[in-house]
């Protein structure tokens, strides 16, 4: 019984408080808002009096005032978090850079403009004709 009694009391003195956690968590950027927003309600009521064998309705109104609280938290990521979410943004931008290339690639193929075979040919024969002359010219000189 004793030794129950002994290891109850060491526990309570050495386990964590929710405070100290808080604390860590605030350390490593946590952060929790308390934002309220005030709501108005107003209400028209009447009520019947009798003065002089005749009934006035008196109006009041009312207003009624609704207090909401909103809890904002921010919980920071974790590093298994952050470097997930890097690595899928990297991924992306991979993808996308494949796929712009594939279009360029093909835009490119449609809009290069196509030799014209025939000023080819004529470039070849005027080619063909200058050296004919050229030897021509130098046969009749020796």
């Amino acid at each position: 019984m004793g030794k129950l009694f002994i290891v109850i009391i060491s526990i309570s003195l050495y386990s964590c408080s929710a405070q100290y956690h808080l604390n860590k968590a605030i350390k490593k950027g946590y952060k929790c808002e308390e934002t309220s927003d005030t709501i108005r309600i107003m209400s028209v009521d009447s009520v019947p009096i009798i003065i002089n064998d005749t009934i006035v309705w008196e109006k009041f109104i009312t207003t009624k005032d609704t207090i909401v609280q909103f809890k904002t938290q921010y919980v920071p990521k974790t590093r298994i978090q952050l470097k997930r979410e890097y690595k899928l943004k990297i991924k992306t931008i991979y993808k996308d850079r494949i796929v712009e290339k594939a279009q360029a690639k093909a835009e490119g193929k449609k809009n290069r403009p196509k030799g014209n075979l025939n000023l080819l040919f004529v470039g070849v024969g005027i080619g063909l004709l200058l050296s004919y002359l050229w030897k021509f010219a130098k046969q009749s000189l020796i």
